[in-house]
């Protein structure tokens, strides 16, 4: 019999969907039903959870499976209301394997999210890593089959770390409670522990992997990808780690180092991954500061980012799966045959450059506000050029290069209609929280006094888009995307395999070959003499002394009784006579 808290732990659907998906195969209307109705079924149950429930004891270790607080319940609805987007975009997609690995990323996402132990965020925490993979592979090209070997391989490592501070933790305390970490108390385990955060987090110089894998996943994949991994791990990040120095230090040079790649990028899917590092970056940002304040940014961010950034997945998403071109040299003046598209795309842009009255504009800025707060002025700095380079990069090159600009000649017609639908609810979104904030501070764990409207506000942003804008059009030649494979760190990850590979197929293989053939021509006769004596031994060495025992047994037996005649005469005078020799025996002695 299934618990109640089973039933109502949001996971527990998504697992139930991706087993119930495969016999749905012929019968499209129902799978389709399943794959809207699992997602509305976990938004409605979210707004229902008790504050804690699934809490079990396994093996002498006390799990929880639900823990839930305002940081839980903000992060669980935006998770939610991802998966619905999600699933109606991929809605077209024929292969029941795409939907069964999206639904268990975003069962192992929320069941992270509601965790209360390091054990079983662990769990979930490896079913991310391993369902996500798939939707690299789901795309079955070589380039992706390679990028998402080495994304597994990333995450395998970054899991290890992970797991290799939860160890130390408990050895050092027996307790695996996920509670947040004092900065003045952190040991070697909980710097472990936050390391394995930061590389879902894509933190330099672990975030390579990002850039790697998302623009080579499926069309749908990319836009479940982008949305869970790295904004779980703000999450984990926010719930055990807020005030760290190094998050907020590495996180301002996120944002700056993701928006400086995302300008020279020529492919659209490997902008926008860039870009998730740059905006992240906020967001890791906010939770090293600490504050209050810089907290409900990082929150306030991730949520906004989670739509505006699929919403951008899903426009440069629908120009792949209409013409096959992702990359910007290739493309140009799809706006009379994508129109719907186009639309949606730019607003997606202008929502990650901070647009007023979209919801960009009133998060990203409450960090930067709680920078300034802080007094922490490099900081601020950093994100504010950031921010410049955001616009320049997405809010102008991308939808300049892809829409406008020269006319590619490229054939294309509308994405299909659940494709569209997709893209207009969080259009809707990304205007409806830029105009209604209070929707979404409403949700955030602390009081929120910060009010983005402000004079000042709107005319530093106006100032600021407005002159990147004239920038752009003045360096509009520069700035013509080029074919062109830009390096980064995972340079070194590649290099370093194709070295070890060598390694392995001439030194190992040729020393490998050199022992079978000495084993070959030695160590083969020797075992067969050996074996031959083993042989010999068994048959004529141990065969000949248990059969001679045998034998001599048989034969004192048969002596013995000839001497039972039956007459008890016979028996006493032989004990009288062996008497006599014994009382002999002792004279002598």
């Amino acid at each position: 019999m299934i618990s109640s808290s089973v039933l109502i732990h949001p996971t527990t659907w998504f697992l139930m969907g991706a087993v119930l998906l495969p016999l749905l195969n012929k019968r499209e209307k129902l799978k389709k039903t399943v794959l809207i109705g699992i997602p509305l079924i976990a938004f409605t149950l979210i707004h229902w959870l008790p504050d804690s429930f699934g809490q079990v004891s396994y093996l002498g270790f006390d799990l929880v499976f639900g823990r839930v607080d305002q940081l839980t319940r903000v992060f669980l609805h935006v998770f939610t209301i991802m998966a619905i987007i999600g699933c109606i975009y991929g809605l077209h997609i024929k292969e029941t394997g795409q939907h069964i690995a999206a639904f268990l990323y975003v069962g192992g996402s929320l069941g992270v999210t509601l965790c209360g132990d390091y054990l079983t965020l662990f769990i979930f925490w490896e079913l991310m890593a391993f369902a996500s993979t798939f939707l690299v592979w789901y795309r079955k090209k070589r380039r992706s089959i390679e990028a998402g070997f080495r994304y597994l391989l990333v995450h395998t490592a970054g899991g290890l770390v992970l797991l290799a501070g939860i160890f130390l933790r408990y050895k050092n305390i027996h307790d695996l409670s996920f509670v947040q970490i004092a900065t003045n108390g952190a040991t070697f385990a909980d710097y472990l522990i936050m390391i394995g955060f930061m590389l879902n987090a894509a933190v330099p110089p672990i975030h390579a992997w990002l850039p790697d894998a998302y623009p080579e996943a499926s069309v749908t994949g990319a836009v479940f990808m982008c949305a869970f991994t790295t904004k779980t791990a703000v999450y984990v990040l926010a719930r055990g780690f807020p005030g760290f120095e190094a998050l907020a230090i590495l996180g301002a040079i996120m944002t700056v180092y993701g928006v400086g790649y995302a300008a020279i990028e020529n492919d659209a899917r490997r902008i926008l991954a860039y870009h998730i590092v740059s905006q992240v970056g906020y967001m890791v940002c906010g939770v090293g500061i600490g504050t209050a304040m810089a907290i409900n940014g990082a929150i306030s961010h991730a949520y906004a980012h989670i739509i505006y950034k699929a919403l951008l997945f899903m426009g440069a998403g629908a120009v792949l799966e209409m013409t096959g071109i992702s990359k910007l040299n290739e493309l140009g003046g799809l706006y009379r045959r994508m129109p719907l598209a186009m639309i949606f795309t730019v607003i997606g842009g202008i929502s990650i450059s901070g647009f007023p009255l979209t919801s960009g504009f009133v998060s990203k800025s409450m960090i930067i506000a709680a920078a300034g707060e802080s007094h922490r002025i490099g900081l601020l700095l950093m994100m504010t050029l950031a921010a410049v380079g955001t616009f320049l990069s997405v809010g102008i090159k991308l939808p300049y290069f892809i829409w406008f600009g020269k006319d590619s000649g490229v054939k294309a017609k509308d994405a299909p209609w659940n494709m569209n639908l997709a893209m207009g609810i969080a259009a809707f979104l990304c205007f409806f929280i830029g105009i209604y904030p209070d929707y979404l501070y409403k949700m955030l764990p602390f009081p929120v006094n910060y009010h983005p409207y402000t004079s000042y506000h709107l005319a530093e942003t106006m100032q600021l888009l407005g002159f990147t804008g004239l920038g752009f059009f003045i360096m509009v030649k520069k700035l013509k995307p080029k074919a062109k494979i830009n390096l980064d760190l995972d340079w070194f990850y590649r290099k370093g395999a194709r070295v070890f590979m060598q390694f392995a197929s001439r030194p190992v293989l040729s020393s490998d070959s050199w022992i079978n053939d000495v084993y070959r021509s030695i160590g083969l006769k020797l075992t067969m003499a050996l074996a031959k004596a083993i042989s010999w031994f068994d048959w004529e060495g141990i065969d000949w002394t248990i059969d001679g025992s045998a034998r001599g047994v048989v034969e004192g037996g048969n002596r013995l009784r000839s001497l039972m005649t039956g007459k008890i005469q016979h028996y006493i005078g032989g004990a009288l006579a062996l008497t006599f020799i014994i009382l002999i025996l002792v004279m002598l002695v």
